[in-house]
């Protein structure tokens, strides 16, 4: 069975990291702190899923957004390159139904979204006092609900075709599911889920993230690492994005960016750090852009193997050296050589060894000792760009989606021949390009690449690819040398795959299959 039964919280948990032991789901909902320590559970349950084992025992990689989200969804990408053989299955698109990583992803995911779904079951029956409003209830409910679309999202993401495809085709999304698995019959039910269209998916999303905006606080003490009413709009936005509704993206993001003057959320008082890396480093855990993050520490964390300080950083700063910054991204005109996001405090390279084939790598995740970096979900930056895509593809030369498109790109590009102006563009359309490839090296090592490769796939002016994009053959012997700064250098490569081949997205787990006579029948097409 590949969902989680139970609210096991382990020990030393995220957001709580006094060992507690586990609680039933008769006495889990009896006491505020309890409950406190119930939804801390769910937190966990998105932060340190485990690898090669039961959903409890194993390698804690950090399934499915402690850390392996990002990875996965860089490796699937071309902006970075797997420069050892530790993603080389996901990176050279070689995945089959039992491919560890990708079924670890659903099994930890669902297993995630169970939790969520027990916890949701037990508030319907928690009582408010004087200790426990119907307000915090109320708030509990929003938390799991920001959670579970969450998680549905990506599984889209990864195991679905985009909204842009065939949104109501029969069986082409993944299963929503809301329903908590806790024994007897329910178990069956479930199990015998099948797949929903992804139009039913998205606005199963939205119906999630409405509520939880609707319940959640603006802010809290630990306003990164618990989702607030700023978080589930600012993942509207992002699944609004996704199917390509701009209105309700400008809609979304109107809440979130001031229309006129310094760019400070009304809600959440979210706004850029003066530096591009403010977010990371000594601010991973405290900053004013970091919407939501899931919470690392030294004792709860990726370990080796799947933190992003072992896998982003180069083995001459205390990493691994495993995943580096690909010439294919640092060579583009759009990322000059000026930029700061390319400087040394940002960058660190490595050159060529036994173990590696050397190369750039990022410098976001810092912690190589204690791997206790958060991981990033959702950052202003992104609002901030969204709102500016939305805004340039209804209006051409929107001078707002300017303004917001180089609060971005200006922190990190201080010289005026980087700068863009309206002058910078011929056309709109020449605008809505420059906002998504700025995405690009602002988001590199923070897992977003393989989403705007998904969403724009099916976008005949904007995709990035007609599929998984051509990436630099990993099997390069030194890529140091092919950092030039210059978009004519050459080099191998690893063949671009038509979106219309079945490896454009992952087939449904073997175990799944396996276990569900429904899906059983529904697996993508060509596994």
């Amino acid at each position: 069975m590949l969902l989680s039964l139970g609210l096991w919280l382990g020990s030393c948990q995220v957001n709580d990291l006094q060992p507690q032991t586990a609680l039933s789901e008769t006495t889990a909902f009896q006491t505020p702190e309890r409950l406190e320590l119930t939804v801390a559970g769910v937190y966990d349950g998105a932060q340190s899923g485990f690898y090669n084992g039961s959903l409890t025992t194993g390698v804690v990689r950090g399934y499915p957004f402690g850390a392996a989200h990002l990875e996965q969804g860089d490796m699937r990408g071309e902006d970075m390159v797997s420069v050892q053989a530790f993603y080389a299955v996901t990176y050279r698109s070689t995945y089959d139904a039992s491919s560890p990583n990708n079924g670890f992803f659903w099994q930890t995911t669902y297993a995630m979204i169970n939790r969520a779904n027990v916890v949701l079951a037990g508030l319907e029956t928690a009582k408010p006092t004087a200790a426990l409003t119907q307000a915090q209830i109320d708030a509990y409910k929003g938390e799991m609900r920001f959670l579970r679309a969450l998680g549905h999202h990506y599984l889209l993401v990864f195991f679905a075709r985009p909204f842009g495809d065939n949104p109501t085709a029969a069986n082409g999304g993944i299963p929503y599911r809301t329903q908590p698995v806790t024994g007897g019959a329910t178990v069956d039910q479930v199990v015998q889920q099948g797949r929903n269209t992804v139009s039913e998916c998205y606005d199963k999303l939205i119906e999630d993230l409405n509520y939880a905006e609707s319940v959640l606080p603006a802010t809290r003490t630990n306003k990164i690492t618990r989702a607030t009413q700023g978080a589930a709009i600012a993942l509207k936005m992002r699944v609004r994005l996704h199917q390509n509704n701009w209105a309700e993206v400008i809609k979304e993001g109107n809440k979130l960016v001031p229309a006129t003057g310094a760019l400070t959320s009304p809600i959440g008082a979210y706004q850029l750090t003066a530096s591009p890396l403010g977010a990371f480093g000594a601010g991973n855990k405290n900053n004013t852009e970091s919407i939501f993050s899931i919470e690392n520490n030294d004792v709860d964390n990726g370990g080796v193997n799947g933190a992003p300080a072992s896998m982003y950083n180069a083995s001459g700063v205390g990493g691994r050296g495993i995943i580096a910054i690909s010439p294919i991204l640092w060579n583009q005109p759009f990322f000059p050589a000026t930029d700061l996001r390319k400087s040394a405090a940002a960058v660190a390279s490595d050159a060529p060894s036994a173990a590696g084939r050397g190369g750039n790598f990022s410098r976001k995740y810092v912690d190589v000792v204690n791997r206790s970096d958060n991981a990033p979900i959702i950052r202003y930056a992104e609002v901030l760009l969204t709102m500016a895509e939305a805004l340039a593809r209804t209006t051409p030369s929107d001078p707002r989606a300017l303004t917001l498109l180089s609060a971005v790109r200006n922190r990190a590009n201080t010289d005026a021949a980087s700068q863009y102006t309206a002058a910078s563009f011929a056309t709109g359309t020449d605008l809505v390009r420059a906002i998504i490839n700025e995405r690009r090296p602002e988001f590199l090592a923070e897992g977003m690449r393989w989403l705007d490769i998904h969403r724009l796939s099916t976008d005949a002016t904007y995709r990035q690819a007609t599929g998984i994009p051509a990436k630099a053959n990993n099997t390069i012997l030194n890529f140091a040398p092919l950092y030039t700064n210059n978009p004519a250098t050459t080099f191998a490569l690893l063949p671009a795959i038509a979106y219309t081949d079945r490896l454009f997205v992952w087939p449904l787990p073997q175990e799944e299959i396996l276990n569900n006579p429904v899906l059983s029948k529904q697996q993508n097409p060509g596994y």
